[in-house]
């Protein structure tokens, strides 16, 4: 089995964070580091990460979690903020967010210890929609809301086709249910700024066929084996 996909059935993270640990030296195979993508890993190898043994796991887990404003989606944070694992540390897996929540936004995150699925699940090839709830300053126009369906230039290339429906309107803000399927850093914002509007919250509601329903901040729950399917079946 090629080095990065053994690591990633471990539950060391994604196939690709797993490649970028290799070529950051981090990765050993029988004592030597080994920086080649690639690299095959034979049975009775022993396989270290930052020179922790890493094992295939038996059960894999699936969590969906309220990830509160305030909590960064990294194992750790050099500034020392609170990380999504806070809560995890003594789950029985070891666990990774699937994709991320901007430090300031809420909302449904995927954990697992499954880095195949969660590689598939962030290819841009697998479209995953990512549905949220904005609440906007201002009043926005419908001709705003039909450049954000359209798309909107960022960083040189339009954003692909958006799902944008207002919800309710007060006159000084503007909630918004927004679905896409793209994951540029912090792009839901960056698409309101775009058209002159800037996000005052934002809530994650729905990744593929999962959705938050009334799961309270800061809780969490396993996915039934139905959901799980269902993933799957995306990727």
């Amino acid at each position: 089995m090629r080095l990065q996909k053994y690591l990633a059935h471990c539950g060391a993270a994604s196939r690709r964070a797993c490649e970028a640990y290799i070529a950051q030296g981090r990765v050993t195979v029988n004592g030597r580091v080994v920086a080649t993508q690639g690299t095959q890993v034979m049975p009775g190898d022993v396989v270290c990460l930052d020179g922790r043994e890493m094992r295939p796991e038996a059960r894999k887990a699936y969590i969906l979690y309220h990830k509160p404003i305030g909590e960064v989606c990294t194992a750790s944070d050099p500034q020392g903020r609170p990380t999504v694992l806070d809560r995890f540390r003594d789950f029985p897996q070891r666990l990774y967010p699937v994709g991320r929540l901007d430090f300031d936004s809420e909302g449904l995150l995927l954990l697992t210890n499954d880095g195949d699925l969660a590689q598939r699940l962030l290819h841009p090839s697998r479209e995953v929609d990512k549905t949220y709830l904005a609440r906007v300053n201002g009043d926005v126009p419908i001709d705003a809301i039909r450049r954000l369906r359209a798309g909107v230039p960022l960083d040189g290339r339009l954003t692909a086709r958006a799902e944008v429906r207002a919800i309710r309107r007060t006159g000084v803000e503007t909630v918004l249910l927004v679905t896409i399927h793209e994951g540029r850093n912090r792009q839901v914002r960056r698409m309101f700024d775009a058209v002159g509007h800037t996000v005052l919250m934002l809530r994650r509601v729905q990744f593929g066929p999962l959705s938050l329903g009334g799961l309270k901040r800061g809780a969490w729950r396993e996915l039934s084996d139905e959901e799980v399917a269902a993933l799957k079946a995306l990727s």
